[in-house]
Parts: structure tokens; C-alpha cells; sequence
């Protein structure tokens, strides 16, 4: 039996190379332009699908990224058989990573309100620099440099840094951290920074 609407094949095709690109992660505008083409115009069909699975579509045209995030179930009392799995893992952050996460965030916002370049590219020395005042053992260089060495990498796993080619080592920071660190992190950012630095203070 022929198929009667020929042209719906390609859509759920174009649907599920889209849905799966998601479920992998992050999808970047600038990496890949025609999953992201693909993404724009089913944006509605693609918002369907993930919501039977439980899942929200996070999508700044503005900025260029895409990623999932599970919604959030209110009914806590519901039973444990009506409720969706979880697909997306929550990832606890240590206390160095959430540090640097929101120093790469106030360097962001501090470079967007100076009108300056629209990527914020920043050296090993550079990240060190931000986070030595706030971790112990600040005497020991090269274990110093090897912690955060350690922060980065961890960080960079989460897709908000991207490591560029070249010598020294320098990492672009993606703007995908805004939709981790949001305007209420940012709102009491000072307070976050003593708390931050008293931690430092008691293991020094």
C-alpha cells in the first residue's frame, strides 16, 4: 500500500535526527548549522515529542544553542508508577566547578555590558587568576595550577567551555552557561563570593 502523504517520511526522518542530537546534548548553532535549520523549523513537532518523554525544549535564537531539561514533576504525592523516569541526569556541581561557573558568568556579563566582543575567549593564566583568591593551598603553584587544571576539564564536560586550538591553551566560554547561571544566581552574587572565600579561608 503506497504511502498517502509521501512528504510526511521526510519530517519524521528530519524529526528524528533532530531528537537525537538533543538526547546527546547541547546543539550549537555555529557547530551545526543544518541540525540547527532542521531544529528551527520543527520546532513545534521536535517540543511535542520530548514532552512525552518528560522533557522541556530550551531553545535562545539569540544566542544560538538548544538542549533538553527535564520537567520538573510537581506531583510528588502522584504514585510511583505514573511517574516519568528520569532521562536527563542531574548533575551535583563541587564546589570549585559552581565557583567557576559563576565567575565565567560575571566575566560574561561584565564583557556584554562593555560592548566588547560577543565571545568571551580566556586564557589557563587568565581562569587561574579569577579562582586562586577563593581555593586553598594558594602557595603551591603547580598543585594550584593542577586543581583547577582538574575544575576546567569538568567543566569543559558540561559544554560551557570550549577548548580552542593553539599555544598557550585558551578556552571560549559558552553561552550556554547564562541558562545554568541565571539572573537569581547573579542577583546575589556577592554574598555567593564571601561565602565562597570563607570556604576558602577554613581549609587554608
Amino acid at each position: 500500500m503506497k504511502n498517502e502523504n509521501p512528504s510526511s517520511a521526510p519530517d519524521n526522518a528530519s524529526l528524528g535526527v533532530v531528537a537525537v542530537h538533543l538526547m546527546k546534548g547541547v546543539v550549537y548553532r555555529d557547530q551545526n548549522p543544518a541540525v540547527w535549520q532542521q531544529l528551527e523549523e520543527l520546532h513545534g513537532p521536535v517540543l511535542d515529542y520530548v514532552r512525552v518523554m518528560g522533557l522541556d525544549l530550551i531553545l535562545d535564537e539569540a544566542e544560538g544553542y538548544a538542549f533538553l531539561r527535564q520537567l520538573d514533576d510537581d506531583a510528588e504525592d502522584a504514585p510511583e508508577q505514573t511517574k516519568m523516569p528520569r532521562l536527563v541526569a542531574r548533575r551535583p556541581l563541587s564546589f570549585p566547578v559552581s565557583l567557576l561557573c559563576v565567575l565565567l558568568r560575571k566575566k560574561m556579563v561584565e564583557q556584554d555590558a562593555s560592548g566588547g566582543d560577543a565571545r568571551l575567549i580566556l586564557t589557563r593564566e587568565q581562569i587561574v587568576e579569577m579562582m586562586r583568591v577563593f581555593l586553598p593551598d594558594r602557595a603551591n603553584e603547580a598543585r594550584l595550577f593542577d586543581q583547577i587544571d582538574t575544575h576546567i576539564n569538568k567543566v569543559s564536560e558540561f559544554g560551557f567551555l570550549k577548548k580552542l586550538a593553539g599555544n598557550p591553551p585558551a578556552w571560549e566560554v559558552r553561552r550556554i552557561i547564562k541558562a545554568l547561571v541565571d539572573a537569581d544566581w547573579l542577583a546575589d552574587f556577592n554574598d555567593k563570593l564571601k561565602v565562597y572565600r570563607d570556604h576558602a579561608e577554613t581549609l587554608v
